[in-house]
């Protein structure tokens, strides 16, 4: 990564590793800065300063602080879908473009969280057994694919997807992306191309150790691979509770604000009722004022013992994952927390993190690291 290491890096791997900083961002498709849409500036932004990998993704329904529901059951709401905006790089590139990022969204969701970057050859000979982890925490590892780019004639997202299955891994989903930047170039999606370098991710959970062991396979299956890993906390496995997420003080040492984010890995045809589960979590947790959510819908992915499976045409299906994000503050995560309990109560995948830094919608404040 442009020769930066950074320290706590990963021990013992090929490639260049360091501890970076994500940048993620929730708004509206139709928002506009500056007489222009917002993504288009956004990602406009990331590719000027070369950012590692970055990926504009388009959801399927969610709100926000202002708990307006935006969702594509209705066509007329469907032209103002959710968006979300990941960019990761080394904390210099990314304390770079973290003012200007909020003053493009204006209103919307910003969060800054900590990942392990990973790009180039990783060897196995001085990988550790395991990643570290405390009791119910494991390891999410996302991998960062262009759309077309292919591992033995088959598209690379569904490689992957195979491999992590094969070797235990507790779940994982792939995510189409519509513009980024990958290696610190600019890939855009266009109506008509074949889209090849558009980015997708694949996002995983699972043990430490298997994490750690299933990196060389991945790094050798890619051309060009660009992976992060993350510490994250299960707290719902095929409906069996393993724990409730952590209890969090208010603010961190330095007396900033700390924030939960719960991730739900579910799919399209896992209904509660005669609703899928995704769409039932986001409007149970609009009623009840929870400050946000965002339904992303997969293309391909597993959980469990589930073989992997989705749609091979990259269109939106029944049997395809859903992966839906909660942001709130820590006095209100356990009421989010118990209605995902109750509507995941046989299966999908729940997990826990902490995020360091958030600035909410029209807050006019941005809070990083000293």
């Amino acid at each position: 990564m442009r020769g930066v290491q950074g320290e706590g890096a990963l021990s013992g791997v090929g490639g260049p590793s360091a501890d970076a900083l994500k940048l993620t961002t929730y708004f509206g498709e139709r928002q506009r800065t500056a007489g222009r849409f917002t993504a288009d500036a956004l990602l406009d932004l990331y590719g000027r300063h070369e950012i590692e990998t970055s990926i504009l993704i388009r959801g399927v329904e969610g709100f926000g602080i202002k708990q307006r529901l935006r969702t594509d059951v209705s066509l007329t709401l469907s032209e103002d879908l959710p968006l979300t905006a990941v960019a990761v790089d080394a904390r210099a590139r990314i304390e770079a473009v973290l003012d200007p990022t909020a003053r493009l969204l204006g209103s919307g969701l910003l969060t800054l969280e900590r990942a392990r970057l990973l790009t180039g050859g990783i060897s196995a000979a001085a990988l550790p057994d395991q990643l570290p982890e405390g009791p119910n925490d494991e390891t999410k590892l996302t991998v960062y694919l262009g759309r077309q780019e292919r591992v033995y004639r088959m598209p690379a997202f569904m490689a992957v997807c195979d491999l992590l299955h094969r070797r235990g891994i507790a779940g994982a989903t792939a995510l189409l992306g519509v513009d980024g930047t990958a290696h610190g170039v600019r890939e855009r999606a266009a109506f008509f191309s074949r889209n090849a370098g558009t980015p997708m991710m694949v996002i995983a959970v699972g043990a430490g150790a298997r994490i750690a062991r299933v990196l060389p396979e991945l790094g050798g299956l890619l051309r060009h691979p660009l992976l992060t890993l993350e510490q994250v906390r299960i707290c719902k496995r095929d409906g069996e509770l393993l724990c409730a997420p952590s209890e969090l003080p208010g603010t961190d040492e330095h007396g900033m604000p700390l924030w939960h984010k719960l991730m739900v890995y579910t799919s399209e045809a896992a209904l509660v009722g005669r609703q899928p589960i995704h769409r039932a979590i986001v409007r149970r947790l609009r009623a009840a004022g929870v400050s946000g959510a965002t339904t992303q819908r997969g293309v391909w992915g597993f959980h469990g013992d589930h073989a992997p499976h989705g749609d091979r045409l990259l269109q939106a299906g029944r049997h395809v994952p859903a992966l839906t994000v909660v942001i709130d503050a820590p006095k209100r995560i356990a009421a989010a927390f118990a209605i995902i309990d109750e509507l995941t109560r046989e299966q999908g995948l729940v997990t826990s993190e902490t995020v360091p830094a958030m600035r909410a919608a029209d807050d006019g404040r941005t809070a990083v690291w000293s």
